[in-house]
């Protein structure tokens, strides 16, 4: 699966969440809210809401090339990058809650593929004229959290028994903040930017550990954090397709 294009991209996402849909697989969750953020960059890019939308059109496509080579290899048994490897196992094992299955998705894609997509993308002044639309690609995913946590807690009626039983350290440790996220991907664009191209794998390597060892923290939280997680698992509803589609019904097609 290789897109050329945001079109290409939604064509490619709508393939991977019928596939999973029809095998109820939870996997589908994170390619269902993708859809969604994707959605709003092109409509963004019809808008002139980023600087320079061709641009974004193409970059949006090096950006999901990451999550589609990482999907295609985990399916056919090959061996992702590790950040991947660990939302995708932890996604099948069962023992995650909806939020935990989106949260190792998008600490795989935002911590990792987005920094080091910018970085091999763009240098120098390059990487300075993209960085007000790279901050708008995080703006528009913050924006989708407060309906994705409506969507989420439908089907996860006990979901604000977390910070209720955590604390705010529960949500700091699931839900850890968006900003942080884009200021840590910026980091490593501009790192992987100021460097030879034949340094890329080891750094992007290096990458891949942090954010697999974020990805593992978000997946196994400790004590209190965990007998929330636990409860909240036990409550949720099972329909995994149905819980596809409500991810994937968040942006209306017309804007």
């Amino acid at each position: 699966m290789q897109a050329n294009g945001i079109d290409d991209v939604l064509r490619i996402l709508d393939g991977i969440i019928a596939e999973c849909k029809a095998a109820s697989d939870p996997l589908g969750y994170f390619p269902a809210l993708y859809s969604q953020v994707t959605l709003k960059v092109k409509q963004g890019i019809a808008t002139g809401f980023f600087d320079n939308g061709p641009r974004m059109d193409r970059f949006d496509a090096l950006f999901a090339n990451r999550y589609f080579a990482a999907y295609d290899a985990f399916r056919s048994g090959g061996t992702p990058s590790q950040s991947w490897q660990v939302a995708f196992q932890f996604t099948r094992s069962g023992q995650l809650i909806i939020l935990q299955d989106l949260l190792v998705g998008i600490n795989a894609h935002i911590n990792l593929d987005l920094g080091v997509a910018a970085g091999e993308s763009f240098q120098g002044q390059a990487l300075e004229d993209f960085h007000a639309d790279f901050n708008k690609i995080n703006d528009i995913l913050g924006g989708l959290i407060p309906p994705v946590e409506a969507v989420v807690g439908r089907f996860s009626p006990l979901l604000g028994i977390l910070e209720e039983i955590g604390g705010k350290d529960a949500v700091e440790v699931l839900d850890f903040s968006m900003n942080a996220a884009r200021d840590d991907a910026w980091l490593h664009a501009v790192l992987l930017s100021l460097q030879p191209s034949s340094a890329w794998p080891l750094t992007v390597q290096a990458l891949d550990d942090k954010v697999a060892f974020l990805g593992k923290l978000v997946a196994q939280p400790v004590g209190l954090v965990e007998m929330a997680v636990r409860l909240i698992r036990d409550t949720e509803s099972k329909d995994v397709p149905a819980i596809i589609d409500a991810l994937c019904s968040i942006v209306p097609a017309g804007g």
